[in-house]
Order: structure tokens, then C-alpha cells, then sequence
């Protein structure tokens, strides 16, 4: 069997090429989580299309589509449907992401925001 090496093609990838991926990704993405309550089958299956998409082209997804991915089982959460967000409570400031699908907690931290002159 004879396979063709596409991986030539994507080293020399136009930027054009990347813009139109990475819209198309955010477009799946925003549509994923309007979807998210109302038909579920469809918004795991528009962020499975976006993922396949970073992998094609090589892509890596931005922060804010990322984040909306469990790390541990792979789907895709929608915050406050099948997802829940809460603030930590200790000294150093977080929030913790749990995954509706396989119960995975994951935490943020967020970082102080230093001022100068005040």
C-alpha cells in the first residue's frame, strides 16, 4: 500500500491558509457552545471538527478554544451546561474547571495584577 507524504506541503503552509483555519475553528468553536444546550450530539461534534482542524494544518488552538476541552477525557465542555466553574477559596486565587462527563477537576491560577504608582 502506498501512501502519499503530505507533510511537504504543510511545512511550506500560506498564512492565508492558517487565517482561514483558525476562523474556521473559532466559527465551529462559537457555534459548539450556542449548540451545547440545546443539541449536545452537535456542539461535540462541531468541536471534534475544530480539533481535526489544528491537527490537519498543524495548527495550535488558541487559548480560549482550548480551555473548553476536558484535559483529561478530551470533550468538549461548555461552561454552565456540562461543566462547573467555581472560584478557590485559599490564600492563592484559582478557579476550578470540573468536567460534567468524567468528573476531572482542573484549576486556574489567577495571577495578580501589579500597578505601577498606586
Amino acid at each position: 500500500m502506498y501512501f502519499k507524504r503530505t507533510d511537504i506541503y504543510l511545512t511550506n503552509m500560506k498564512p492565508a491558509l492558517k487565517q482561514i483555519a483558525l476562523e474556521r475553528m473559532q466559527i465551529l468553536i462559537k457555534n459548539a457552545i450556542s449548540n451545547a444546550r440545546t443539541n449536545p450530539e452537535l456542539a461535540q461534534r462541531q468541536a471534534g471538527l475544530a480539533k481535526k482542524l489544528s491537527t490537519k494544518y498543524r495548527i495550535r488552538m488558541p487559548y480560549d478554544i482550548r480551555i473548553n476541552f476536558c484535559k483529561k477525557c478530551k470533550k468538549f465542555i461548555a461552561p454552565g451546561v456540562n461543566a462547573r466553574i467555581r472560584m478557590g477559596r485559599s490564600s492563592m486565587k484559582s478557579i476550578r474547571i470540573t468536567c460534567g462527563f468524567c468528573n476531572h477537576t482542573y484549576r486556574k491560577i489567577i495571577q495578580k495584577s501589579i500597578t505601577k504608582g498606586q
